[in-house]
């Protein structure tokens, strides 16, 4: 049988068949998104088993600490009267790392 021209078959348009692509594409753009934040900000130590130490904004007010052992990542934030670990503590001194590696200490 010969179909007339003009007349679709329910076949030929499912507009619910494109919105499944949309969502394929949305979830490779967001991990692609994610990678590509990991990558530009070097943050690949925080993702491994390995344990770090990082210092964010160093000799500045808003210094932190941030130390990850096994699963748990702590911060501590330069200030006097803050309260992060149950520890308090004070600056003591300035370490300087020369261009051939060695580390100085000065204490204040």
């Amino acid at each position: 049988m010969k179909r007339a021209k003009g007349f679709l078959n329910q076949d030929d348009i499912d507009p619910v068949a494109s919105v499944a692509n949309l969502f394929d594409v949305a979830m490779v753009f967001a991990v692609a998104l994610m990678v590509a934040l990991v990558a530009r900000y070097k943050m690949n130590e925080v993702f491994s088993k390995e344990d770090f130490t990082m210092v964010k904004n160093p000799g500045k007010e808003n210094m932190q600490i941030i130390t990850k052992k096994g699963q748990k990542i702590d911060t501590y934030k330069a200030s006097e009267n803050q309260q992060t670990s149950g520890n308090k503590g004070k600056r003591v001194g300035v370490a300087y790392q020369l261009e051939n590696g060695e580390i100085i200490y000065i204490p204040e």
